[in-house]
Formats: structure tokens, sequence, C-alpha cells
């Protein structure tokens, strides 16, 4: 259980859409910052125990989870996902009333992000792209970091609600905005852990105690949250954990596919991204993204 402080904020109705190793910490932090919840899940029995555990009510269409309700909030697997709880006739956006917010925390790509700001805008909505960073354990502690786009009113009326499961939430830009500043935090990443991949092969075939190397290097130029929380846990050969390299793989190919489009050259992303298809040929889809190290061994 996470020990959060929620800052005072006046309860709203709010819709959760996604109940996944993210979505169901981040739904349960909105209901404990006193907020009335309803929530929705392409499985229903998973929304019926979180409901039954955290208070709230839970729907078994998108519409029927944002009716009335002041914002939504989603978090699911990838753009035709996001899609699918969004449009048609059991879609949110058929039961949002006018001037509600949609929040999309899904990793998803800037292009889907466009399409839906510009259809809600159609039919008098409004839409945050919100993708965070700080993995499962992030949204247990309610501790994420959100990064936005979209306009900023919806922002400001979105940003104390949303403070119950992160730790900052910050509008980036117009629409699109929060997905290319996730792509950044992912770029980062996927260098940082093949880095810190090949520094302790290196230094284990060296014959030294990385776990002292690690805390002592830990406190240099070298540090890293990667360092930090993965460093010891590659070390003893522990992946199984954290961020999976299946959603990793996902995440890249929209970084990929985004920098063929925008005339970027990323050379270790790419070669990092085919490193990733090794670990999953041989079986690590679900290890954590420090599983780089595998390779190596």
């Amino acid at each position: 259980m996470s020990s959060k402080i929620y800052e005072p904020v006046a309860p709203q109705r709010v819709a959760f859409l996604g109940l996944g190793v993210m979505g169901g910490p981040m739904a349960g932090h909105l209901a404990r910052a006193g907020h009335q919840v309803t929530v929705y899940n392409r499985t229903a029995a998973k929304a019926q125990a979180w409901a039954a555990e955290h208070g709230g009510t839970f729907a078994t269409t998108p519409r029927e989870a944002a009716l009335g309700a002041e914002i939504v909030f989603a978090c699911v697997g990838n753009d035709d996902d996001l899609r699918s709880v969004v449009l048609g006739a059991d879609g949110a956006f058929a039961g949002m009333q006018p001037g509600a917010v949609f929040v999309d925390h899904t990793t998803a790509s800037a292009e889907v992000a466009r399409e839906l700001a510009g259809a809600a805008r159609v039919i008098g909505l409004r839409f945050i792209d919100a993708p965070v960073s700080g993995g499962q354990a992030g949204a247990v502690n309610g501790a994420l970091t959100v990064m936005c786009g979209g306009d900023a009113l919806a922002f400001e009326a979105i940003k104390p609600v949303a403070m119950a499961f992160s730790k900052a939430v910050t509008l980036l830009g117009d629409s699109g905005a929060g997905q290319l500043a996730k792509m950044v935090n992912q770029i980062c990443i996927a260098g940082l852990v093949q880095g810190l991949a090949e520094a302790i092969a290196f230094g284990q075939n060296a014959g030294l105690d990385m776990n002292q190397v690690l805390d002592v290097i830990g406190k240099g130029a070298a540090q890293s949250w990667q360092l930090d929380n993965r460093g010891k846990t590659m070390v003893e050969g522990r992946f199984d954990f954290g961020f999976a390299v299946d959603w990793m793989r996902k995440d890249l190919g929209l970084v990929l596919a985004e920098a063929r489009r925008n005339g970027s050259r990323l050379p270790v992303t790419a070669l990092v991204d085919q490193f990733y298809a090794d670990v999953q040929q041989h079986g690590g889809q679900r290890w954590d993204t420090s599983s780089l190290i595998t390779r190596l061994k």
C-alpha cells in the first residue's frame, strides 16, 4: 500500500478505462483521494474486483463509464486499443458531456493523439495526451511523471486530479507533445540500459565485485535511475519484474516510426531495439528491460 499524501482537491466524478498493472493502481489513487470513480476494463471481472476493493462502481462499456464524468482517464495498450475505448457507439466519447476532458495515459503515437483531439473538438469535448513514466512501482506509489499535450485550460482542469497518482504533471505543448516527450524518455532509457549492461558485464569479466563498484560509481557522474534501481538486480540476473521487453519494443517501434517522419537519426536506439528482439527470441518477452545484459553472457 502506498503512503501517498493527497493534496486537498474538490471531489470530482471521474472514470478510468483500463485496469492493467498501471491503470488499476492509478484508479485506486483517485478513489483514495476522494473522487467518485467508475471503472471499465475489457475483462469485466477485473473491473468488478477493483470496485469491490476500492468502493467505486464498474461499467460494462466505456460509454457507460463516461456518463456524467467530468474527467475520463484511460490507460490501455496501443493506438487501436485506445480507439476502441474512445470511438463508436459504445466508446467513451459517446457518453461524455460537453466540456468534459478525456485524458489518455496510454503510450501511443502522436498521430492518434492529434486524431482523437480533433474528433473531441468537433463534439465539444477536450482531449489531453498524457503518457507516464515511472513504471508499475510509480503507479503503485502514486509517483508517476506525466507528460501532457493539449489545450492549456483543459490541462489546468485535470492537473490537480491527476496529481493523485503523480509527482509531476507537466504541459509540454499542443496535442501530441506528451507522446513525443515520452518517446524522448524511451530513447534515453534504451541507451542507458544498454550502457549499464555492457559496464556490468565488463566488470564481471574483469573480476570486480560489481555491487561494490556500483555503490562507488553511483555517487559520481555515472549515477542514474537505472543504475540505482536496476544495477544490482542485473548483477544478480533477476528480471522477473518491472517494465516488460514486449512493452519496450512497442514503445521503440513508435519512436522509430516518428523518427522516420521527422528525419531524426537514432542509430543507438535502432540497435538496442534489435537487441531487445534478441531477448524476445530467447524467451524474455516479459522480462524487465534490464535483461539486455543476458545477451552479453
